[in-house]
């Protein structure tokens, strides 16, 4: 457990949590959060709960998008949002040198570089979200209204 702690993108998370809210405290799960469905069966919460940290790409600039568990990213949506026709996902291998984070363990917060960020507003129908913190295996449970202000996102109707 406290090798997951030490892991150099959990400490970036637990870094800006701890500048957001010291109450805020990192959970170390024995089982995998690596997708929604496994975090929700750790966490025993329903699936929309987990926050999805989607990165995405549009005109060869990195923006992320924070997506209900239970739904799906509209790239029609975020196309005519954004207004930008060159709108796809990162692979595995930018999403690590974007944001610093391996797939399974996207946080909402601590990327390696600022990225602009919208939440889908699905994520409001929770009393309390559950976020990646930089390892598969670890999480935070934030609030919606909390998510808004630690990501500085914008709340937009971006999944299908």
């Amino acid at each position: 457990m406290n090798d997951i702690l030490n892991n150099e993108p959990v400490k970036r998370v637990q870094s800006e949590i701890n500048k957001f809210n010291k109450n805020i405290k990192l959970q170390i799960l024995k089982n995998t959060a690596r997708t929604a469905l496994d975090a929700s069966k750790a966490l025993n919460c329903e699936v929309g709960a987990i926050i999805k940290s989607l990165v995405l790409r549009k005109n060869g600039l990195y923006f992320l998008c924070l997506i209900s568990g239970d739904k799906r990213c509209s790239l029609n949506k975020l196309k005519k949002i954004t207004n930008v026709k060159d709108l796809s996902m990162a692979d595995a291998k930018k999403v690590k040198e974007v944001t610093g984070f391996t797939i399974g363990g996207v946080s909402p917060i601590g990327s390696k570089n600022k990225l602009e960020t919208m939440i889908d507003e699905n994520l409001g129908r929770f009393n309390f979200l559950y976020g990646a913190a930089g390892h598969p295996n670890a999480v935070f449970k934030i609030t919606f209204t909390n998510l808004e202000k630690i990501t500085f996102g914008k709340i937009m109707d971006i999944t299908e």
